[in-house]
């Protein structure tokens, strides 16, 4: 009887469980599973069916999985569905080492809707729950996920803010003799640009095996800029340890603002290689080598993404540059007719530039656009190509912080000397920008102005100058500023610097009309100008060469670009026909012109004369120095003079 009281306890209670066993559903646990589930992601998730099937590996299977949008968003459709999603645990790991291996995670036709309003409000900022770990706590273990399979998956995403709206399908494959591995498809618009783009992936084996490199293969097209990523990366969760090469070209850098959250003004054509990672939480652009138009493009950029805006750091170089290249950095149509890979849009651009009767920016400087990231850039030319361009090298340090752009320095070599200038622009709440700025002229090599005329020459061209103004363009804060410049040259030739400075036809013209002789040397030319309200004031100006002396005076209205001069020539030695010979100068800086002869411009010139402004003061004598040394013809002038 003894054994029978034993088998009897022992068999009811495994007649329990059996009965339980055979009696009990999974569905059973789905509103537990549910409402974690919907604790942790802040918005509700349902499951039809939940199944599970008990082993050493142990698969949990999920049917008519739904996630649902955010409060505000219809439920239909939802974030989320997967009609079948599944995951294998390795329960005898948990047991052994309390460690999550997931061998391999399976999902069955999974659907994504991401939506972004033009409010700013979208359905896929999740606000995660659940409850912190107690202080001192150690983190858990990062599950280990094996192979992940992705049958038929598609996502619709249409963002307002990035004016995109596209579909993409991606899928796990396994060739045969070969690594399972994901291709993706993506087609629609992205940034109002039609965009396509073809990703072929690893085997996602375990996302973070260091010992097995993922490799990637990306070609995409969003308009007309294509990229190119080829290579692998060791640690693809944290974008570590890539060794990727990534292509970039172009009609237009400022199309890549969309792709790098990064505002680039206008530019010519381009095309880019060099080598991409990701470190210290930034994404660097290394080994840089490409074209920008005709110019040569070399260095490096790197991208830290921000909680306010991006912050972009580079240090790039040209062998030789061409600055109409960069013509879009200071507001003008980038470019020059016949530039490599053109458009015919930027042909129309260029045409349109051509035929303006403006030689100043006049496009709005775009704040948000500045403001969008914080810039921070060494750019250097070795060399400076063009057709007249007296320019030699190029050097530029610039930060843009907030929308406040510093030039520190802006340079350029010339010859022997340079030209540099330090400039601020601070953007203020109406949408214009008040700038402020010096420049400063120092012992440039008149002959290498004169080589790129065409001509001969020698002697020293100096100078300062300072400027405040406040404007929505170039052309609005030039038209606004008040400020000085004076320019100071000694030596040269006057029909060389005349050519260089205005063209061959209106600089001959003006020769012939001051009646000074065609190769007459430069003795001394001093100009001193006030600027005012944006009218540019003659104070000072004096040329004296080997037999004439031209005396001048009038204004330049920089906001209008009217010309209003005159100009008296006076013959050092008197001969029969050598009366002084006053002209004007009026027109435009793009099309200046010599005026009739007036009896108006010679009392204006006799006026001036009167009033001193033949001779230069004493008080301009540092300049003089600076500008072009001591102990030259200038400053013995100027000395006589007071």
């Amino acid at each position: 009887m003894g054994w029978r009281r034993w088998a009897l306890g022992l068999g009811l209670p495994l007649l329990a469980i059996g009965v339980f066993l055979a009696l009990f559903r999974w569905d059973w646990l789905i509103p537990i599973v549910e409402a974690r589930a919907s604790a942790a992601l802040g918005r509700p998730v349902t499951i039809e069916h939940l199944h599970v099937s008990l082993g050493l590996i142990t698969t949990i299977s999920a049917e008519g999985l739904r996630v649902g949008n955010p409060p505000g968003f219809e439920d239909a459709p939802p974030f989320a569905t997967v009609p079948r999603a599944s995951l294998d645990l390795d329960v005898s790991a948990l047991i052994q080492s309390r460690e999550i291996v997931i061998p391999q995670v399976t999902l069955d036709r999974p659907s994504v809707e991401v939506i972004g309003r033009a409010d700013g409000s979208n359905n896929y900022s999740f606000k995660l729950g659940g409850s912190p770990p107690a202080e001192g706590a150690e983190p858990g273990a990062s599950p280990r996920i094996g192979a992940l399979r992705l049958i038929d998956g598609q996502a619709h995403v249409a963002i307002n803010k990035l004016r995109s709206d596209f579909r993409i399908n991606a899928a796990t494959e396994d060739p045969a003799g070969a690594e399972s591995r994901i291709v993706a498809q993506a087609r629609g618009t992205y940034a109002a640009q039609p965009i396509t783009a073809d990703l072929q992936g690893g085997a996602i084996l375990n996302l973070r095996d260091k010992e097995r490199p993922w490799p990637v293969q990306l070609d995409l097209a969003n308009g007309p800029t294509k990229v190119a990523l080829r290579g692998t990366v060791q640690d693809p969760v944290a974008f570590a340890g890539a060794d990727l090469r990534l292509d970039i070209s172009g009609p237009d850098m400022a199309l890549l603002a969309p792709l790098t959250g990064v505002a680039i003004p206008a530019t010519t054509p381009f095309r880019v290689t060099g080598k991409l990672d990701y470190a210290a939480g930034a994404f660097r652009f290394s080994d840089v080598e490409g074209r920008l138009g005709r110019s040569d493009l070399n260095g490096r950029f790197s991208i830290t993404p921000g909680d306010e805006r991006p912050v972009l750091d580079a240090d790039v170089f040209s062998r030789r540059v061409d600055l109409a290249d960069l013509g879009g950095f200071v507001g003008t149509t980038p470019g020059r007719v016949g530039t490599p890979g053109q458009t015919a849009a930027q042909r129309q651009a260029l045409s349109r530039a051509e035929a303006s009767p403006r030689m100043l920016p006049t496009a709005p400087i775009s704040i948000p656009r500045l403001r969008a990231a914080d810039i921070h850039l060494r750019y250097r030319a070795a060399a400076i190509e063009g057709k007249g361009m007296p320019f030699d090298s190029l050097g530029v340090t610039a930060d843009i912080e907030d929308g406040t752009i510093r030039l520190h320095p802006v340079q350029f070599g010339i010859g022997q000397g340079r030209l540099v200038g330090d400039f601020t622009l601070t953007p203020l709440e109406n949408g214009a920008l008040r700038a402020k700025g010096e420049l400063e002229l120092r012992r440039v090599d008149i002959s290498r102005l004169m080589q790129a005329a065409g001509a001969g020459g020698s002697g020293t061209l100096g100078g300062v100058g300072r400027i405040e103004g406040t404007g929505r363009s170039v052309s609005e804060i030039l038209g606004s500023g008040n400020g000085a410049l004076t320019l100071v040259t000694v030596g040269g030739n006057l029909s060389s610097l005349l050519v260089d400075l205005s063209g061959l036809q209106f600089g001959n013209a003006l020769l012939s009309a001051l009646g000074v002789p065609a190769r007459t040397e430069i003795e001394c030319l001093i100009a001193d100008f006030g600027l005012t309200r944006g009218r540019l004031s003659t104070k000072t100006l004096l040329l004296d060469t080997q037999s004439h002396v031209v005396s001048g005076g009038g204004t330049a209205d920089l906001g209008r670009e009217a010309l209003d001069l005159w100009l008296r020539t006076n013959s050092k030695r008197f001969t029969v026909g050598s009366l002084p010979t006053p002209i004007g100068i009026g027109g435009t800086f793009k099309n200046p012109a010599i005026l009739p002869e007036l009896g108006e411009l010679a009392a204006r010139g006799g006026a001036a004369i009167g009033l001193g402004i033949l001779f230069p003061p004493l008080a301009l004598l540092p300049t003089i120095q600076f500008g072009v040394g001591e102990n030259n013809q200038c400053e013995r002038l100027t000395r006589r003079a007071g």
